[in-house]
Order: C-alpha cells, then structure tokens, then sequence
C-alpha cells in the first residue's frame, strides 16, 4: 500500500442513525481502514484518553492552530461552546504513506474536506425514515428535550445535504446490513480485502454506543 497513496473515506450521517456503532464494527473488520482522531477544547469525560478518543486542546492552542491553518475542517458544535476538528496531521501523512483514512464528520465539515481531497470517498448513512432518530434519541435516555429538539434540527439539514455525498446508505435497524454495504463499497473502491476477514457479531443498533454532546466528530477507536 505505500507505493500508491492512499485514500480518504468520509462517514457522515444525522445523529442518531447509528454511524458510531457502524464505524467500530467497520474498524474490526477492515485492518486497513485507520481512525483519525478529532480534537476538542472540551475537558475528557472519564475513561477517555488522550490521543486515543480525542486530542484534547485547550481552547487557546485550538484557536492558535485554527489561524495557523493546522485543521482540515473544524466547527464549534451545535452553537455550544466546545470547538471540534480534524487535523491535518492526522490525515494527511498517513494518505502519503499509502493508507485509508476514515473520518466520521457532519455535512459542513465533509464539504471543506472535498475542497481539499475532491477524490475523497463520501459515505451518507440515513434512516428510512427520519422519524427512527427522534425513536433512537429517546432510547438513549441521555438527552433533555431541547438537547434533543437541537440534535433533530440538524439532523434535518443534514438529510437535506445528503445529495453531495456519493453513497448513501440506509440503516433501517440492521447494522450488519449497513455495514456489508459500507465495505462492499469500499473494496470497489480499492481497499484491500483482510485474508481472513473477521466478522464480528453485528446487531441492531438502537442507541449508538458513543452518544457524545456533538454528531460531526466521534472518536474513532471506538474517534453521533
């Protein structure tokens, strides 16, 4: 894989649909698709580490390395104080070395990523019907109703903007099903098949396991 560079694969898709839990299992089953890592100004939740769920930024360096143009895209989620991004660092050596590099980010953030990596393989994952997130938020327990009523906001813009993306993928309660389709899609694109490709024991996911305060970045290592 070094001898060719590699290739950037974008997962997008409202809060809710399940994009964490596809992500995880798409990381057990494809050796070679690597997380980026997101960075955040807001402090580590308990069992988070450093590097590994997120690089956590104090606001002032984030502001810093936002003028010095180290982001490839980043946002200040849902209006809150916390700013999330995707470092060039994480992204851009790794494409030069050969490898596939997976980010799990929102609408806008996937646009400013096209601008620099045209070529990029966009992956929209969405409900069959969008009332399923207001069902799945719920089932998560963890939201309070305007918390809730934000993330169905977006989650509105963002199917509305689910026409830039080139795949979409429909997650009607059936993970694996999302996830054969995801990876069918990326070994037509190029990624190299595992020679004894694991299969995990993919169910239904009602309520993604990560749950954060923000949908456009989620650490996958686990980097809505």
């Amino acid at each position: 894989m070094a001898n060719r560079p590699g290739k950037l694969v974008v997962l997008s898709g409202p809060s809710g649909v399940g994009k964490t839990t596809i992500l995880r299992l798409l990381l057990a089953d494809l050796p070679h698709l690597i997380p980026s890592v997101s960075a955040t100004t807001r402090p580590p939740r308990v069992g988070e580490q450093n590097g590994v769920d997120y690089h956590f930024i104090p606001a002032e360096e984030f502001e810093r390395r936002r003028s010095a143009g180290d982001f490839l895209e980043c946002c200040q989620v849902y209006g809150r104080q916390y700013w999330y991004g995707t470092l060039v660092d994480e992204v851009t050596p790794r494409l030069a070395s050969g490898e596939w590099v997976v980010l799990e980010i929102d609408v806008e953030g996937t646009l400013s990523i096209l601008a620099r990596y045209p070529d990029a393989i966009t992956i929209f994952v969405e409900p069959s019907h969008p009332d399923q997130l207001l069902e799945r938020l719920r089932g998560r327990g963890t939201e309070s109703p305007e918390a809730m009523a934000r993330r169905l906001e977006v989650a509105h813009r963002e199917l509305l903007q689910s026409h830039h993306y080139q795949h979409r993928v429909v997650n009607d309660n059936d993970v694996a099903a999302s996830v054969t389709a995801i990876e069918r899609i990326l070994f037509e694109a190029g990624l190299p098949e595992p020679a004894a490709k694991p299969r995990q024991h993919h169910t239904a996911d009602h309520a993604p396991s990560h749950a954060p305060d923000h949908s456009p970045h989620t650490p996958s290592g686990a980097q809505t």
